[in-house]
Parts: structure tokens; sequence; C-alpha cells
């Protein structure tokens, strides 16, 4: 130990010098002095997969008869801890490293191995030890998949369930709403908003069914294929032992890839995952800007809707509210279509046996899920749930379409209906008393046949 801060540590490239107090070892200090770039780390839920790949390595090699017990318990606490995020300061390495990942994976072996000498009383080595039967290159991508596996379960599920609920219950309480319908942002015939959020809840759903259909693929682990998928100087058993405990520890069920060539050499189950958060992205953004245009004004605009008031909406405008909620959800959106741009470009990244593209991956697949569940229960909780409805609004606006005349097509034809439309249009009159004038319809068939709240039924499958 030196008396300046920092200790004396070595690898097959020689020696360097490392903090301290730090628990890394050479290797982690290498990347951490080679890739000075973006102050990004590896996220949270991506160090505690690395922890649980290499508590559930430990505890397979000692099942197997191949890691002492004293020593698979000592990396199993160390590596728990590293789970539960006791040692994040200790994983420093900038996500734009080694695309197979192997810095952070030997980042991990390095810290447990310190931690769990420390509980042994004798040494336990990162590489013979800790990265026992493993590769960077089945950890690692081993890893993307329990974290997001993880993020998924915990984090974006159960957000997306969350709205999914309050917009079904808003749809409820709105039923009888009615207002004018939309196309083409022009006045078009009635339906009830209650209908209108129906659709939302319909996207929600749809994004949950393609979610769960892609987790048979992502829950399938590359653990047992070390360097290049032949499991070499791995177990046989060892992946199915390894996906057997993780299932244990995490309760979400994980198998061992049925093919680790395929599970080495691509991230399709990560590339397809962020195909269906995009999607999910693309449906939050058509809710969010349903809800500005319903709340724009309130006198210039629609004024359909009045959103929650959360904060001051301007720094010169005395009493202006902006639509804060839906804006931060478009910015979700845009970030994790972005984010998927790059798990494609990516996922081309693979050469031959490996792809090399596997941290990029992991940091943008896991800020996608976590942005997305936890903005979708904002969505939820502080704009759809307490929005109110101007219902006055709504009738002035359904008194004065024109398009309503579409309901008298069958008994006066489309060329009349254009021109009741038309003169209701520049006249400024209700439709209702220009088709009085212009047809031989009785007050009572007017009635029946322009009732906005009968023209909405239909539309929805029981």
């Amino acid at each position: 130990m030196s008396n300046d801060g920092f200790r004396i540590e070595s690898d097959s490239m020689g020696e360097l010098r490392v903090p301290e107090d730090a628990l890394w070892g050479a290797q982690t200090q290498r990347a951490v002095d080679n890739f000075p770039i973006s102050g990004l780390t590896m996220p949270r839920n991506f160090i505690r997969a690395l922890g649980l790949v290499k508590w559930a390595t430990a505890g397979a090699n000692a099942e197997l008869g191949l890691l002492p017990n004293k020593t698979a318990m000592a990396i199993q606490s160390a590596a728990l801890e590293v789970a539960e995020g006791e040692h994040d300061a200790h994983f420093p390495i900038d996500v734009f490293q080694t695309g197979s990942g192997t810095s952070s994976n030997m980042n991990s072996n390095e810290v447990i191995a310190h931690l769990a000498t420390e509980k042994l009383g004798a040494s336990v080595h990162p590489n013979d030890h800790v990265n026992m039967g493993q590769s960077s290159n089945d950890v690692i991508p081993t890893a993307v998949h329990v974290s997001a596996a993880l993020t998924v379960h915990e984090i974006l599920l159960p957000g997306l369930q969350s709205l999914l609920k309050v917009i079904e219950k808003k749809s409820a309480e709105t039923a009888g709403n009615v207002k004018t319908g939309r196309t083409h942002l022009m006045d078009a015939m009635p339906i009830t908003i209650g209908q209108e959020l129906a659709a939302w809840g319909s996207q929600i759903s749809h994004g949950i069914d393609r979610i769960h259909a892609t987790m048979p693929r992502l829950t399938q682990l590359a653990q047992g294929g070390t360097a290049v998928g032949t499991g070499i100087n791995a177990h046989p058993k060892f992946g199915d032992k390894v996906a057997t405990l993780l299932s244990e520890q995490t309760g979400i069920t994980f198998s061992s890839g049925r093919n680790k060539f395929e599970g080495l050499a691509t991230v399709d189950a990560a590339v397809e995952l962020s195909g269906q958060l995009r999607t999910v992205a693309v449906s939050i953004t058509k809710i969010a800007n349903d809800l500005r245009w319903m709340n724009s004004g309130p006198l210039a605009g629609l004024g359909e809707i009045a959103l929650p008031a959360l904060q001051p909406g301007s720094s010169i405008m005395p009493g202006k509210v902006n639509p804060v909620v839906p804006e931060a959800l478009a910015m979700v959106s845009m970030q994790v279509i972005g984010n998927d741009a790059t798990i494609t470009a990516a996922g081309q990244s693979g050469n031959f046996q490996l792809n090399v593209s596997l941290p990029v991956v992991a940091y943008n697949l896991l800020q996608s899920a976590q942005i997305l569940g936890n903005g979708a229960r904002l969505l939820a909780d502080k704009a759809i749930e307490g929005f109110t409805v101007n219902e006055a609004k709504l009738n002035e606006a359904l008194d004065r379409n024109p398009i309503l005349v579409t309901a008298l097509n069958s008994l006066i034809g489309y060329e009349k209906g254009a021109a009741i439309a038309k003169q209701a249009y520049r006249e400024g009159r209700p439709i209702r008393e220009v088709a009085k004038e212009q047809t031989d319809l009785s007050d009572a068939e007017l009635d029946r046949l322009l009732d906005a709240a009968e023209l909405t039924k239909g539309g929805i499958k029981a």
C-alpha cells in the first residue's frame, strides 16, 4: 500500500495503481482509464442482474462439485450484496466500453472476489473462482436478459396495468359525455369521451399483450455457452442449474437457451422487446397528444376537458397552466423511439459468434422499460384520473356541427346533405334548423335522426 491513496494491483498485462479504497482490481482500473467517454455507468438493474448471475453461477458450480462450498457461500454472499446495491459506487465503468461487456464482467468478478476474500479469510480469485465456467460472452447476454425481465416485471408491466385500469375507469365515468368526433382534426360524427378513452385502453391492453408475448424468448439465457457457444470449460448441466437458481431467486421463470450460439451471437430478443416498447411509446404519444388537444385553450382552444393543474405554466404570463404531464410523456416516447433505433443498430453489430454492442443495448433497453413504466403510472395518476369534462363546451360544439347531416343521407341523399351542411357552415346555424327548412322531415324524425347520443351507438364488440 502506498501513502498517496493508491495501491498496486497486477494482471496479465502488468502492474498499475488502483485507489486504495476501491473494491475493484486491475482490469476494472484499465477500463476506467481507457474509456473516459460519457460519465454514464451501467444501470442499477444491470448491476443487480450481474450480482444475481454471479450468485447463481457460484451455486451451480458448488452443486456440481466444482467449487468448495465455503468458497461458493462467500461468493454468493458477496454477490447478493452487489445485487442489492450495496456496492454500486464500485462499478464505475463507462457504458461505452468493450462491446462484449468484458470490462463490466471483470468489474463484478473483482469486486465480488475482494468481498468474498474478506468473508472467507482466504484468497478468492476473480477468474478462477467467481468466473468459473463462464465467459463475458455468456455472462453479459445473460445479465441483459435477466435485468430486462426484472425491469419489465417490476416497473413496466405494473405501470402499464395501472394506466389501463385508470383509463377503463375514466372511460366508464365519461360514457355519457357526447362530443364532436374529429378526423383530419376536422369536425366529424359524434362519439362519447368514454369511447375515445376505450380506444386508448385497447392500445395499452394490446401493448401489454405484445410485451408478454416476447417474454418466452427474453427469459432464455445464454449462460453455459461460454466463449463461442460450444460450452468450453462449463459443465454440461451448468446452464440449466444457473437458470433454475435464478428462477428461484427472482420468481421469474428462466430457462437455459436452446441454442447457445444464437444466445451469444445475437441480441434478437432484446431487439424484439425494444420493438414492443417502441409500439407502446407510439400509443402513449397518441394518448398524450389527444389529451393536449382536448385540454387546449381553455378559451381559444377545444377546451373539452381540464387536466389537473400541477404547476404554473409560464414565467411571464400569470395564471397560465400547461399540460405538463402529457408533454413529459411525449418526451419519454421520443426517448424510447430513439433508444429503439440505437438497439436496432446494435443488433446488427454481431459478427460471427458475438454481438459487440452489448453494454449499449443494456443501457438503452433498461432505460426504455423504466421510463415507460414510470411514465405510464404518472400519466394515469396525474392526468387521466383527475381530468374534468366541460359539458357546456361539448354541447355547444355538437349543436353547431353540420356533419350531423350524415345521419340523414339514407333519406335525403349525399348531395342534398352536402348542400345543407354548407349552408349551416356558411350561416353559422344548427344543422337541425337548416334541415327543417330544406327537407320534408318532421320534427319528430329530425329529433330521432339527429340525436347525437344515439349516433354514438356501436363500435365496440361486447
